[in-house]
């Protein structure tokens, strides 16, 4: 323990993966959460389940995380 700790900035900073693991988690979480969302807002007469709705959910959902990481 001797060492700072580092924060999550440090980390990403030091890493070496892949930029599309990150886009395809983030795809993939964007459109579950959307699943999710439609979902209940169907249940509660808010908007109709369709897959159109889902996934533009799942691209508003992608790009603002997309832009909240860049900044």
């Amino acid at each position: 323990m001797s060492e700072e700790s580092k924060g999550i900035r440090d980390g990403v900073e030091e890493s070496k993966g892949d930029p599309r693991v990150l886009l395809a988690l983030n795809g993939l979480l964007s459109l579950w959460f959307a699943w999710t969302a439609v979902w209940g807002l169907d249940l509660l007469n808010i908007v109709t389940y369709t897959m159109t709705n889902v996934l533009t959910g799942a691209v508003l959902i992608f790009a603002l995380t997309y832009l909240i990481v860049l900044n």
